[in-house]
């Protein structure tokens, strides 16, 4: 009779620990799903700051700006990883000071230690740059320090004409960027993938052995004459082939200043130039050479008579004083910039998209600065008034057509006081008329009007207004509305080109006010609107004691083969002024994601462009003797969807026999090199002290 109890009782204890059990497990689910819900959820808008001007571009991060930190989704090698717990960052930290001590053997070679230092200022480009995320794509950053890039189609599409009123971006200078109104997620992980392989193969394109990624037409079937872009666009995937030499072989280019004569033909070769040559005689062929017979150019008399001329019709129009840089459109014969080379003047000429012989490519090759761009409906990607003189020879440009848009962009980058040169043979009494109405609408006063009698060729000479006072004096007929005063002038990539004008500074503190110092003086002679001088001049001595104690004896470079150099990532161009001693032009490529210090780099008389490094720039292959890359790849930091294609772009532009020095953290040097090694590049040195490194390789012969 007591088993019979204890039985009933064990059985009614039965229901209630099976509920106990059941919360138990509903509450431990509660528990996981507020978990991750936090760890998905998206923080608070961080506290960002504006870069208004050149005076906080280089602080340390956080210095002028307080930020709010986030523990959001992190990717790593391509994986998703939910938040983790401190136990698990210092594990973390262990495999980074692993990875670090594993690395200390790309020591091959020491350098002296100060080629390592890095002024406060440029330990920003050091830093872990973190990309923003918003909805599942990537935001480039945009704002008063830099230009904006937006894919939001996926695929590396870009949307054409980006609305920068409607869509305000925010920058810290740390560089990360925010869209009002939409949830950021920071992203995290190794810019190389150090266990990829790769296997290479040519490029399989129509431009076979010249091809241009963002110019040339490639996709579905056309004409030749739909060759190129009529914009700027690139391929939905970047490209992971390598373009192929040209068919009957690549050997060295000639030697500056001797290539300013002749240059190999083959290097060149084109369809259409052996036809262009037999109609031209500023180029000819002798035997495997084109050669360039000395005052020949498109102009009857030559370009020394044309270059006098010039100067009679404008005493004001000093080469090499006042005059510095130079703009040059169209690329016809490049006889224009090689004399004014000799003069002390920088002129980059300015390939167009429908130049179907090459020219650009001809330019490049005798040794002369020279960029490829489209130019139709958005600006040109320069900084606006940069340029001291702007120059169109033998023009069939119809300026006025269009409302004129054209002639507004060259107004843009014309610096306020500089001047339009342009010379045309027979205009018709229509086209003459629209020229000089819309001359009048953006009240450029023309200096000069003389047709040569040996040349038999028109010149006229314009002036841009040096203060708004014309502007105000417009009769409204003639008139063109000012831009607002929201509107960047400076904004230049993927921005369409407006129908307005840029009011021209008028304070000392402004730049563009004040026409800069004579040449040599404005290199290191720093306008009064620069307030950051002290971080100037500190880049200017730092670059100059690399490249004296360093690189020009330390890498095993004959610089007496290196014409032409590409800074990938200027900052103030104390690196190309380095070098003017050496006799080289170093093209300044200030990224599109970094403060904006291009027009610093024109006002000191040198050249650049913006670029985005995620996709393809804008110049033909083998363009480049040398590519200088200082903490480009950390700066690059998950903005791109496949950093290596950005090595892939170095072995395009790069000639063979060129080299490459790259200038960053251990923990990129070490999957870079491996990938440079997969491209037959000889890694002539490689070195490391602490987390920071340099390596030095040169570009082979090789293709697969």
């Amino acid at each position: 009779m007591a088993v019979a109890p204890a039985r009933s009782g064990r059985q009614g204890k039965r229901p209630y620990w099976g509920f106990c059990i059941k919360m138990a497990a509903v509450a431990i689910l509660g528990l996981c799903f507020i978990f991750v819900w936090t760890m998905f959820s998206s923080p608070s808008n961080s506290a960002t700051t504006r870069i208004e001007s050149f005076d906080n571009i280089e602080q340390p991060p956080g210095s002028s700006s307080k930020r709010v930190s986030s523990s959001g989704v992190k990717k790593v090698n391509g994986s998703v990883a939910l938040g983790r717990h401190e136990h698990k960052s210092e594990e973390r930290e262990k495999k980074k000071d692993v990875a670090n001590a594993k690395n200390e053997r790309v020591k091959k070679k020491k350098l002296p230690e100060k080629e390592l230092s890095k002024e406060k200022e440029e330990k920003e480009g050091d830093e872990e740059e973190e990309a923003e995320v918003v909805d599942g794509k990537e935001e480039g950053l945009n704002g008063e320090g830099d230009q904006g890039n937006e894919n939001v189609e996926g695929e590396g599409d870009l949307v054409e004409g980006l609305d920068q009123e409607a869509e305000e971006k925010l920058e810290d200078d740390d560089g990360e960027s925010e869209i009002k109104g939409k949830k950021s997620v920071k992203v995290k992980g190794p810019v190389f993938d150090p266990k990829a392989s790769y296997h290479w193969k040519s490029c399989s394109t129509r431009s076979k052995h010249n091809y241009i990624p963002c110019i040339d037409m490639e996709a579905g079937s056309g004409r030749v004459q739909q060759y190129r872009h009529t914009e700027r666009s690139c391929p939905r995937s970047q490209p992971m082939c390598l373009v192929p030499l040209p068919p009957d072989g690549y050997d060295p280019p000639v030697h500056w200043p001797e290539s300013k004569e002749k240059i190999l033909y083959k290097n060149v070769e084109h369809p259409k130039l052996a036809a262009f040559i037999k109609e031209h005689s500023w180029v000819m062929e002798s035997g495997e050479y084109l050669t360039f017979p000395q005052n020949q150019s498109e102009i009857k008399g030559g370009v020394l008579h044309y270059l006098e001329s010039i100067e009679e019709m404008v005493p004001d129009l000093e080469w090499g004083k006042n005059i510095r840089v130079v703009l040059d459109i169209g690329c016809t014969d490049s006889a224009f910039g090689a004399s004014l080379l000799d003069k002390d003047v920088l002129t980059l000429s300015l390939g167009l998209k429908d130049d179907l012989v090459d020219l650009a490519q001809v330019s490049l090759e005798r040794g002369f600065p020279t960029v490829v761009s489209p130019f139709g409906n958005r600006r040109l990607a320069f900084p606006s008034g940069v340029f001291d003189v702007i120059h169109c020879g033998g023009c069939t440009v119809p300026w006025h057509s269009n409302g004129g848009k054209h002639l507004l962009e060259l107004n843009r980058i014309l610096r306020p006081g500089g001047y339009f040169i342009l010379s045309t043979k027979h205009d018709s009494f229509e086209a003459e008329e629209a020229m000089n109405t819309l001359m009048v609408s953006i009240c450029w006063n023309i200096l000069a009007h003389k047709t040569d009698e040996i040349s038999d060729v028109g010149v006229r000479i314009y002036k841009k207004p040096e203060s708004n006072d014309l502007y105000t004096m417009r009769r409204k007929k003639h008139w063109i509305p000012l831009c607002k005063e929201n509107e960047n002038p400076d904004a230049a990539w993927y921005v369409p080109v407006k129908i307005c004008l840029h009011s021209i500074p008028s304070s000392i503190e402004e730049r563009g006010s004040e026409w800069p110092e004579e040449w040599p003086n404005r290199l290191e002679k720093y306008p009064d609107w620069l307030k950051d001088k002290d971080k100037l001049i500190a880049d200017t001595k730092h670059w100059k004691d690399i490249v004296d104690k360093s690189y020009l004896i330390g890498l095993g470079i004959d610089w007496s083969s290196i014409r032409n150099v590409m800074d990938m990532k200027a900052i103030y161009g104390g690196f190309a002024a380095a070098l003017l001693q050496q006799k080289v032009w170093v093209m300044n490529v200030v990224p599109v994601h970094a403060p904006d210090t291009l027009p610093i780099i024109f006002e000191r008389g040198l050249v650049g462009t913006y670029h985005d490094w995620c996709e393809s720039f804008g110049t033909y292959p083998r363009s480049y003797d040398l590519l200088h890359a200082d903490h480009l790849f950390s700066r690059l930091k998950n903005r791109c969807k496949q950093p290596a294609s950005i090595v892939v772009e170095m072995d395009r532009i790069l000639r063979p026999g060129g080299w490459a020095i790259v200038r960053d953290k251990v923990e990129i040097l070490d999957p870079l090199e491996s990938i440079l090694k997969s491209l037959q590049w000889d890694i002539r040195m490689t070195y490391a002290q602490e987390k920071e490194g340099i390596l030095c390789a040169q570009k082979t012969t090789w293709r697969p």
